[in-house]
């Protein structure tokens, strides 16, 4: 290789070199007042908006009371009134009688068109057992379309001492069925073991031309797909399987070792042994959750 080509460029004697820059020229290329200004000012935005973003959509955020009653009537902006709802619960839970002041909105919100919310408020009514009207909106939210709604409802009722929703509570246990809604092909899929929140994408079917979203209605982790990427299926064929998360796994668990029947047995000792990935935890529980139900059957 020529060594040459790593040398700098030198004129030759017919050539003109260009001059140093003057200190005018530098002068000139400096940022101005202006420009520093706005460079300094898109830099703290950079670093500000993640943050706002972060401190308006964080649940643990406190609220005064005023704010409390504002956001529970915001119906443009959903999670206020999730913000509010958690913020109330945690109250409850610290015995701080004057939440009480929000108890009429509780059983209102029980019925929101926003699935969260209804979620969220189920959990909250379950922190204070002795509100009647708490228990009857939590006996009707057993019959809510979104299956968590359902679950956590028959949850809080345990707290009441009510085993209504037992059936909701073992269905807590169940894994999710995706299925195509109509028939078409596979177009993309999540990855296997890959954790999803309750919504999240599982795989997209295309189908009649357009592309459909096909969902999971709760949150845990891929167990494995039924079709390959790019395979037709039929209307109503089963597309993936989600198993529930850890945490609502726990929380059936437990309330079944309170409610439970040898009827759910089968649901149950699936986690004591042969499920992969299952946190020691859960196991533990889960052989609790029978032997308790086995004395109670005695």
């Amino acid at each position: 290789m020529d060594d040459n080509l790593n040398m700098p460029v030198q004129p030759s004697m017919g050539e003109k070199s260009w001059p140093a820059d003057s200190a005018e020229t530098t002068k000139h290329r400096r940022m101005s007042t202006r420009q520093r200004l706005l460079f300094f000012l898109t830099a703290w935005l950079i670093v500000l908006m993640p943050f706002l973003f972060w401190w308006n959509t964080w649940f643990g955020r406190q609220l005064s009371n005023q704010q409390i009653a504002e956001y529970l009537g915001d119906e443009k902006h959903p999670r206020h009134i999730q913000h509010a709802l958690v913020q109330i619960g945690d109250r409850m839970a610290r015995r701080d009688a004057s939440v009480s002041r929000w108890y009429a909105e509780l059983p209102r919100l029980s019925a929101h068109p926003v699935e969260e919310v209804r979620n969220t408020d189920a959990w909250v009514m379950g922190q204070d057992s002795s509100v009647a009207s708490f228990h009857d909106a939590l006996l009707k939210m057993l019959n809510d379309p979104s299956v968590t709604v359902r679950g956590n409802a028959a949850l809080s009722l345990v707290r009441f001492g009510d085993a209504s929703g037992r059936p909701q509570i073992v269905a807590l246990l169940e894994p999710a069925k995706i299925v195509a809604r109509e028939p078409g092909r596979i177009v993309d899929t999540a990855r296997v073991g890959a954790a999803i929140h309750q919504g999240g994408l599982v795989a997209k079917l295309e189908a009649a031309g357009q592309t459909q979203e096909l969902r999971s209605p709760i949150g845990g982790r891929i167990r494995w797909f039924s079709v390959m990427n790019g395979e037709s299926v039929t209307a109503g064929a089963e597309v993936a399987t989600v198993d529930p998360d850890t945490e609502q796994v726990w929380e059936a668990l437990r309330a079944l070792y309170l409610v439970g029947q040898r009827d759910d047995l089968p649901a149950i000792q699936p986690y004591e042994r042969s499920l992969p990935d299952t946190p020691e935890r859960i196991r533990q529980q889960a052989v609790l959750a029978e032997k308790a139900i086995r004395e109670r059957a005695k």
